[in-house]
């Protein structure tokens, strides 16, 4: 038996795979997200180690399976975060989570050094305070604690140090750091110089398919599993996630719902996206790169507007929603409640809701953030169509994948079929994936990602004027209160 694990930013999944590459059981385990000031997102890393041993358990348990039975383990989870640790690997602070803003303030100083231009030529990336670089100097700026630490992790990383003692990043995650040189598939010294950071702050890169380690006793104590058990270097989910849901070629555009709606497609071309609306990242067990839009708050837009109409779940939620005809009737949502990501990257944006009227109500907010979310997908897929990369459909991955509702809405309002996935949450299967490389169960990637079913069903698109008109004033929305978010 294999496991994956996905330590995600409001959950941590385990799923257990057979040497089939089937799914035979899965555990989840929930925690929380700290806000302690507005823009601020942060979790304590205790929270992800408290989960892994009952998360894993549960997966065994359903897949009647003992911890025994396992011989090898993947990690994969949220991306751009940061955390540093000290020469024990005991972290020295939360983890600055991917949807933090804070140091979105470092950006002009490190500007002046190296222009934004440039960092997208040579990393694929915007300039952006999302990204692991600019937390890290903004920490070592702000937190006294941290400037005698040993290294700065990415979630993932910190999990694997944790369970095999080995310090390692796999070059997907360093691709989203700002501190990675694309065509040199190494950090580079002058972007590492532009935040003023010195090399050593960083884990050694390796392959996300070949093996950190094995499992420590204390990694097998945290785990519940056996100590020796092969541990693969993992990576981070937006390139799990496709991968467990068989996207190993180009042609597909993934579509993730979760908290964040991540949307990206696979190109051979390390293509750079001029308008900034999308980065290119190196991909896992290829020569192929992921070009995607690294998420705007999405499914989290919709747990927020559920909670406050106090909607009692999602079913609830849909039905509402299904009651109110395409365009909710003028109604609009702007999906920028963190920031903009989509259709132009803006930190200081905002959400909001323009349009209502004494005639609108629950079930056209409802709506109109359903299809807000999906404009943005628009946005995204025509940026791709812009550069050349091939598409075909799309594949909806994430828990948002299960509400058949939104993802007809995907479908309606972009034109092209959408692929439910068999197994919503595809980051952890992913995982598995990379250890069962790691651990010799498979020749590559191709291979492993090849044998797992992944498709339940295609929803076909339907013609919808509706849909055109709406994006077009949605557009125009944005375009408005752009001086709003400038103030």
């Amino acid at each position: 038996m294999i496991v994956g694990v996905d330590a995600g930013s409001q959950s941590l999944k385990a799923v257990v795979l057979d040497d089939r590459f089937q799914v035979r059981g899965t555990g989840r385990r929930s925690y929380v997200v700290s806000h302690p000031r507005p823009g601020w997102a942060e979790q304590e890393t205790a929270l992800w180690e408290q989960a892994l041993a009952p998360a894993i358990a549960e997966a065994l348990a359903a897949a009647r399976c003992n911890p025994a039975d396992v011989s090898a383990l993947g990690i994969a989870g949220q991306l751009d975060g940061a955390v540093a640790i000290d020469a024990n690997t005991r972290p020295l602070g939360p983890c600055i989570l991917w949807m933090d803003r804070r140091a979105d303030s470092v950006l002009p100083k490190v500007a002046t050094r190296l222009p934004a231009t440039e960092f997208r030529r040579r990393t694929g990336s915007n300039l952006d305070g999302t990204h692991m670089g600019p937390k890290i100097r903004w920490s070592l700026d702000h937190r006294p604690e941290t400037r005698g630490g040993a290294c700065f992790h990415q979630p993932v990383s910190y999990l694997v140090e944790r369970l095999t003692g080995v310090r390692v990043m796999d070059h997907g995650q360093a691709s989203t750091t700002l501190l990675y040189d694309l065509a040199a598939g190494a950090y580079a010294d002058d972007l590492l110089g532009a935040f003023d950071l010195p090399p050593e702050l960083l884990p050694p890169l390796a392959r996300a398919e070949t093996m950190a380690g094995r499992l420590t006793g204390a990694g097998a104590a945290l785990t519940g599993l056996p100590a020796g058990v092969p541990v693969a270097v993992g990576t981070g989910d937006d390139f799990s996630t496709p991968l467990g849901a068989g996207i190993v070629a180009p042609g597909i555009v993934a579509n993730v719902l979760g908290t964040a709606e991540v949307v990206g497609a696979l190109d051979p071309r390390p293509i750079i996206d001029d308008a900034n609306l999308v980065e290119t990242h190196r991909f896992v067990g290829s020569a192929l790169h992921y070009i995607e839009n690294p998420g705007w708050v999405s499914g989290g837009a919709l747990e927020w507007l559920r909670a406050l109409l106090g909607i009692a779940d999602f079913q609830a939620f849909d039905r509402l929603a299904e009651g109110v005809p395409p365009g909710s009737d003028g109604l609009l949502f702007l999906p920028a409640l963190t920031g903009a990501m989509t259709p132009e990257w803006i930190a200081g944006a905002r959400g909001c809701f323009y349009g209502l009227t004494p005639s609108h109500g629950a079930g056209h907010l409802a709506r109109a953030a359903l299809e807000g979310t999906a404009f943005g997908l628009r946005d995204v897929i025509e940026a791709l169509r812009r550069m050349g990369v091939g598409i075909d459909r799309i594949r909806a991955l994430g828990g948002g994948s299960k509400s058949l509702l939104w993802t007809q809405i995907r479908a309606d309002v972009t034109g092209l079929p959408v692929e439910r996935a068999r197994h919503a949450d595809t980051s952890a299967i992913g995982a598995a994936l990379l250890a069962a490389v790691a651990a010799g169960k498979a020749r590559d990637l191709s291979e492993a990602a090849g044998q797992c079913a992944t498709v339940s069903e295609t929803l076909a698109p339907a013609p919808c004027p509706a849909y055109d008109d709406a994006h077009g004033r949605y557009r125009r929305l944005f375009a408005s209160l752009k001086p709003m978010y400038r103030a």
